[in-house]
C-alpha cells in the first residue's frame, strides 16, 4: 500500500456504480476514508435506487475500510455543500474529491431540447462547481487538497448526438485548470481524466449493448481508471497539476490542450480575399478534421 491516500479523506460524486464504485474501493484499499456520494439516479437522472452507495459503504467496511454514504444531489449548490460539510462532521476534513457524477441525455443536435441540455450541464459541470466550490474553503485554510474531474473525449475530440454531454465535459477542462492556476499557491492541485470504460452510461448507446463490443472492449474495466485517479488524489502526485489524462485499458496518455498551432499575420489587416487567398491555404493542412473518439483511439486495447 502508498502512503499517498492513508488517512486522507476523500469524496467520490457517483461513487455508487461504475466508475465512481471502483474509485471509492480503490481509494479506501489504499487507506483514504471516503464519502460515497450517489442519489441513485437512473441514467437520465430520473429516481432510482438510493441504497447503491450505501452498497460500496457496505463493501468498504468489510474489507476493513471507512466509509459513509451520501445522496445528495451535486446539482444544487445548498445540497453539495451538504456533502462536504458531511465529510468534515464524519471525519474531520476533506483532502479529495473526485467530481465523477454524471446523467446522459443523448440526442442529435435539431431534436435536443433546453431542458435535455440543462440536466447535463447541472450534473456535470454545476456539480463539478458546486462540489468543487463547497471544498475550496477546507482546502485553502489546510493549504492542500487534490479535485479529480471526470471529463470525456466526446468533449475533447466529439460524438455524435452528445451536444450537451460534450459541452459539460470539455467545461469541465476548463473549470479544472482555471482551479489549479487559481488554487496553485495554496497547495492545492486539480486534474482531469477522460475514461475509455465498459459502464452502464457506454453501453447505453444503441447499438453497442452486444456480445462483439463487450468481448472486444474486455479490457476496458472501470477498475482500469481507480489507479490513476487515487495516484492524482495523493502526496506522490504533488507536482502535477492543471492536466487531462485519458485511460485506455492498460494505457495512460497526456492528452493536448488548446495551444496555437500556426499563426498568419498581415500587417494591411484582413479582408475577405486574402482570408480566402492567403489565410486560408497557409492554416489548411493545420486545421482538424471532423474525427470523433473512436476515430482518434481507433487500434485495439491490449
Amino acid at each position: 500500500m502508498s502512503e499517498g491516500l492513508r488517512d486522507k479523506v476523500i469524496v467520490v460524486t457517483g461513487g455508487g456504480r461504475g466508475i465512481g464504485r471502483d474509485i471509492a474501493l480503490t481509494a479506501a484499499a489504499e487507506g483514504a476514508r471516503v464519502v460515497v456520494n450517489d442519489t441513485g439516479a437512473g441514467l437520465d437522472g430520473a429516481p432510482g435506487d438510493a441504497a447503491c452507495a450505501q452498497s460500496v459503504v457496505d463493501e468498504i467496511k468489510a474489507a476493513g475500510g471507512h466509509a459513509i454514504a451520501d445522496t445528495h444531489s451535486v446539482a444544487e449548490p445548498g445540497e453539495a455543500e451538504a456533502i462536504i460539510a458531511g465529510a468534515v462532521q464524519a471525519f474531520g476534513r476533506v483532502d479529495g474529491v473526485v467530481n465523477n457524477a454524471g446523467i446522459l441525455r443523448d440526442r442529435m443536435f435539431w431534436k435536443m431540447s433546453f431542458n435535455d441540455f440543462d440536466a447535463v450541464m447541472k450534473v456535470h459541470l454545476y456539480g463539478a462547481f458546486n462540489v468543487s466550490r463547497a471544498a475550496a474553503q477546507h482546502f485553502r485554510e489546510q493549504q492542500s487538497g487534490a479535485f479529480v474531474h471526470i471529463t470525456s473525449t466526446s468533449g475533447l475530440v466529439g460524438n455524435v448526438g452528445q451536444a450537451n454531454y460534450a459541452a459539460a465535459k470539455l467545461g469541465l477542462v476548463g473549470l479544472s485548470r482555471s482551479i489549479a492556476t487559481d488554487m496553485a499557491r495554496a497547495g492545492i492541485r486539480s486534474n482531469a481524466i477522460a475514461p475509455f470504460a465498459m459502464t452502464r452510461m457506454v453501453l447505453s448507446i444503441p447499438g453497442l449493448d452486444t456480445p462483439e463490443f463487450r468481448e472486444k472492449n474486455k479490457e476496458m474495466a472501470p477498475a482500469k481508471i481507480a489507479p490513476l485517479a487515487a495516484f492524482l488524489l495523493g502526496d506522490d502526485a504533488r507536482e502535477v497539476s492543471g492536466q487531462v489524462f485519458a485511460v485506455r485499458g492498460n494505457e495512460i496518455s497526456v492528452m493536448s490542450q488548446s495551444r496555437p498551432l500556426k499563426t498568419v499575420h498581415d500587417a494591411r489587416g484582413w479582408t475577405q480575399e486574402t482570408l480566402a487567398n492567403r489565410f486560408l491555404p497557409n492554416v489548411k493542412s493545420t486545421l482538424y478534421s471532423l474525427e470523433t473518439t473512436n476515430e482518434v483511439f481507433a487500434g485495439e486495447v491490449i
